[in-house]
């Protein structure tokens, strides 16, 4: 991990808490969507150079350098634009996202092998089609606007599902460890969502007792990823070879990983709300978001553990429903009661897999026995 790709990823924090900020602003179901397609379009730009600074060093050669630091300024603008990007900002934010995209591929010529060049070509025109009708979009309100944004993140998606990812390469300790930091990076916007959730209010104690609780349900969904989910994937991927990995990658971390991601997100828009009106109980799409968010996130690592094993855990599919089918009850306690609720199904889960989880142990062994 370079320097330079650390210094990148600054912005990406900026941003997702401009999705948290978007959504506690927007609590309506047309703003979760909203929310939702911010989210996605925001991780396929990550997405799109993570995979580009794990094929060569960028930090090395001055233009390729420029050229990254040229994208973070266009993705700071995008950030900014984020909270109106639906509305007076639409334009401004349409077109900062196109110039980074377009910076990507520019990128990718200056510094990529052959190889990889030839599979930029075949890929451009969804890359740079798809953040194009995002500009269109700004031009244009309600249903058109919205249609236009499905239609741009499908076919940004759908072009490297369609047309495949031969040429392209993944080193697998690089890919694993950027995607460990954005991670990171989402949990980190969860903590951040404690303080905004206190912001404004007294530190009484049932909002200390709040804050706590929150810090206790970002750390187990810390654990639950990386006690030993992260080295059994990374175990995975590191044997597979050529384009089996790439696709391998593509699938677990480029497509997948944004349901995990997603839902820390919704997570954090639940904890905020919840410091903010401890004692009350959620309305119904912060309770949404918060119990849809942790169900999605358990659910997420199960597709993960799918595409990379063929197995699933029964146990975190059925914590991930119970978390969903928590709703109703959430938006009749207080929100400080739901916290703790959800806060101690996932701790519990935790617990549970740390002692009595044979996969869990058994990886960790080897793991030990190597070094790691």
């Amino acid at each position: 991990m370079t320097a330079l790709e650390l210094f990148f990823d600054l912005v990406f924090v900026f941003a997702f808490t401009q999705v948290s900020s978007f959504l506690a602003h927007n609590l309506t179901w047309a703003g979760l969507a909203q929310g939702t397609a911010l989210l996605g379009v925001l991780w396929w730009a990550w997405v799109c150079y993570s995979w580009l600074t794990g094929t060569v060093n960028a930090e090395e050669e001055m233009p390729a350098r420029l050229v990254v630091l040229t994208a973070m300024a266009a993705m700071l603008i995008v950030a900014l634009a984020v909270p109106d990007a639906f509305a007076e900002n639409a334009i401004l934010f349409g077109l900062a996202y196109f110039i980074v995209r377009l910076l990507h591929i520019v990128l990718y010529r200056i510094i990529s092998p052959p190889e990889t060049r030839a599979a930029v070509r075949r890929i451009a025109p969804g890359f740079l089609g798809g953040p194009a009708l995002l500009v269109v979009a700004g031009f244009f309100d309600g249903r058109i606007q919205a249609a236009l944004w499905v239609l741009a993140i499908a076919i940004d998606y759908g072009i490297v599902f369609v047309c495949g990812v031969e040429g392209f390469h993944v080193q697998v300790s690089h890919f694993v460890e950027r995607h460990r930091l954005i991670m990171i990076i989402a949990l980190g916007e969860s903590l951040v969502a404690i303080g905004i959730g206190a912001e404004g209010t007294s530190l009484t104690p049932t909002v200390v007792g709040a804050a706590l609780f929150g810090m206790v349900l970002i750390i187990a969904l810390w654990w639950l990823y990386f006690d030993y989910i992260v080295l059994a994937a990374e175990n995975r991927l590191s044997k597979e070879t050529g384009t089996d990995r790439t696709v391998l990658a593509r699938d677990s971390y480029s497509y997948i990983h944004l349901l995990i991601v997603g839902s820390i997100i919704y997570v954090a828009l639940g904890i905020e709300q919840t410091i903010a009106h401890v004692g009350e109980p959620l309305g119904l799409i912060p309770a949404v978001a918060f119990c849809g968010g942790c169900g999605l996130y358990l659910f997420g690592h199960n597709a993960f553990r799918y595409r990379d094993h063929r197995t699933v855990s029964v146990l975190r599919l059925v914590v991930g429903v119970v978390a969903v089918a928590l709703i109703p009850v959430v938006m009749q306690v207080t929100a400080l009661a739901a916290l703790a609720l959800l806060t101690a199904l996932l701790v519990a889960l935790a617990l549970y897999e740390t002692i009595w989880s044979d996969h869990r142990n058994q990886l960790r062994s080897s793991e030990t026995q190597l070094g790691r």
